[in-house]
């Protein structure tokens, strides 16, 4: 496929990198080469790095993944696989009961349930384990002891003698392989959990619930399912009670589950399905039942959609503490059970000190988070279905309502956006539409144009060509959408925040760039003074549209950006603003 200059300016690139890139044709080769040969993957010698560059080689290349998609196998021989893979691991499912698993699932919001939960119950001194996915920067994310990513040290200590005894049972001639990557970790938090002893483990689904590898736990004290909506259509379904029903695959005969209000639909699904397993399914009341006769409670993180999370947070913790005979779990408020769309009620009572201390205290990176650096503000949200991005834009426009309005000088409004998967862009695009963006900005999910020598941002499921070629059709999706929109009058402002002098017209302000570095290198414009990297690459801000932009962005008062469309994204951005991370 050539790479001839595009008809329309508003289409061409920053740089020359991106049309080098599709001009080599790159759709033949993966995003990186496998990492060190065998011989370097020794548990006396090895680094963190190469035990995850090592993990990498369990991706599936780009090319059989599409294959699988076409040839789905059995959902259900997937899981038994993952039972074999345990067994090959050395421990059997009943080893899991000791972990006191809290299992989550959900649409939107099961990380920030999760960790909402973990905090609480780390406030009572309890040692947690917490698996989660994906990572933002650093892959030993997903594998946490009381809130914290486990060392580089005690991940490359747990990978190996796991990684090697997979290898030595594996038998090329049959179907006994080498685990993929998403259950290969899977594995290893289990180790690690037991190993570490921890007291109890909150453990986040990958996909669904029904046929996610997690859900080899037979045995786990209480379930949560958080707010329902459309995602992973490919694999989950195309309606959102075909989700449901996928989801409510972790419920299990005689443990507690709890479930925030559905739509009618998905909740009659969710009833359905625990009342076929004689599962005690009960539907959280809101928050403000729980704040009613006392203060208001503090949540670590921002957005009124948390608030639903915290609530599902609450009942989890205060279920697991109960079974585990502690006191001091929250006075009742209401002694009698109601029904509430012919679902029980999950209790209504008083939050204790913990309790409040672990909401207030939570931390989860990614998510509704605001980073204030000098004239920038970056705001970071890992939002990638229509209904999170809803949320995502309300808690923007409310977080702009209150920001301090600068005394002079204009106030620019970016975004910084990417969307994989079997995902709808033009849908999450138009839901940003509201928010009156001065520049739309688009890259993939690299921070730089080379990962090699970044272990942590290796992806062989995806090829050069597809992500760059992804990013211009969503730069094509804005256009259109800003050309559906009725324009300004001539001498208007394009945004509400911008004054007194617009930028290039909307219809004109989009760019791609081919890295998050490019990107921010753009947007920032040297004003962020944690963002510091060397001069720009000659050509880089050749486009019309990066050279008008880069003097108004080099002038503003104020430059507020929203990062939002995949949670790979904002990791990548993160790792470029808070280096610490990367440590």
């Amino acid at each position: 496929m050539g790479c001839g200059k595009p008809r329309d300016e508003r289409y061409q690139v920053p740089g020359c990198l991106l049309t080098r890139w599709l001009r080599r044709r790159a759709c033949k080769q993966p995003m990186e080469q496998p990492g060190p040969s065998g011989s370097l993957f020794s548990a006396n010698t090895a680094s963190f790095q190469d035990a995850v560059r090592a993990l990498n080689t369990l991706q599936t290349n780009a090319g059989y993944l599409e294959q699988v998609k076409r040839q789905r196998g059995d959902p259900q021989a997937q899981l038994e696989a993952m039972k074999l893979y345990l067994a090959r691991s050395g421990l059997q499912v009943e080893d899991l009961d000791q972990l006191n698993i809290i299992h989550v699932t959900g649409t939107k919001g099961k990380g920030s349930t999760c960790a909402f939960t973990e905090r609480i119950l780390r406030s009572y001194g309890l040692k947690t384990g917490f698996f989660s996915s994906p990572h933002l920067v650093q892959v030993r994310e997903r594998i946490r002891i009381n809130g914290q990513p486990i060392s580089p040290e005690l991940f490359t200590k747990h990978f190996w003698p796991l990684y090697h005894r997979l290898e030595e049972t594996k038998d090329s001639s049959s179907y006994v392989s080498m685990p993929a990557y998403f259950r290969f970790l899977t594995l290893m938090a289990f180790h690690v959990f037991l190993q570490e002893k921890v007291d109890l483990a909150v453990v986040e689904v990958g996909i669904g619930g029904a046929y996610d590898c997690t859900n080899i736990i037979r045995k786990p004290a209480v379930c949560g399912i958080s707010s329902l909506g459309i995602d992973h259509t490919s694999i989950l379904g195309d309606t959102v009670e075909e989700i449901a029903w996928q989801k409510g695959g972790i419920f299990k005969r005689g443990v507690p589950a709890f479930t925030v209000l559905q739509p009618d639909g998905p909740l009659a699904v969710l009833r359905d399905r625990a009342q076929q397993i004689s599962c005690p399914l009960y539907l959280c009341p809101p928050l403000e039942a729980l704040e009613e006769g006392g203060p208001p409670l503090t949540l670590g993180l921002e957005g009124e959609h948390q608030r639903s999370n915290a609530a599902l947070a609450l009942q989890l913790a205060r279920c697991w503490l109960q079974q585990k005979d502690y006191r001091g779990i929250g006075e009742l408020k209401v002694s009698r059970p109601s029904l509430l769309r012919q679902m029980p009620l999950a209790p209504v009572f008083q939050p204790t000190t913990h309790m409040r201390h672990g909401l207030r205290d939570t931390e989860w990176l990614g998510r509704t988070q605001v980073l204030r650096r000098g004239p920038l503000t970056w705001y970071l949200d890992g939002a990638h279905t229509a209904s999170s991005m809803q949320a995502c834009v309300r808690w923007f426009r409310q977080a702009l309502h209150r920001r301090p309005r600068p005394s002079r000088g204009s106030e620019v409004l970016v975004l910084l956006f990417n969307s994989t998967g079997d995902r709808d862009p033009a849908a999450l695009l138009k839901l940003l539409q509201p928010c009156q963006f001065d520049y739309a900005v688009f890259c993939p999910n690299l921070t730089e144009v080379s990962t090699v020598g970044n272990a942590d941002q290796q992806n062989f499921m995806v090829t050069l060509d597809q992500v760059l070629l992804r990013c211009l059709a969503h730069q094509q999706h804005w256009s259109r959408l800003d050309e559906e929109q009725a324009g300004p009058e001539p001498g208007e402002p394009t945004s509400s925040l911008l004054a007194p002098h617009p930028p290039e017209p909307r219809s004109t302000s989009s760019l791609v760039f081919s890295c998050i570095s490019h990107a921010l290198l753009w947007i920032s414009q040297g004003r962020d003074p944690v963002f510091q990297p060397p001069s720009p690459p000659q050509g880089l801000f050749a486009h019309p549209v990066a050279g008008s932009g880069a003097g108004v962005l080099r002038e503003a008062a104020a430059i507020h950006v929203l990062v939002t469309g995949s949670l790979h994204l904002v990791g990548g951005v993160l790792k470029l603003l808070e280096p610490a991370l990367s440590q």
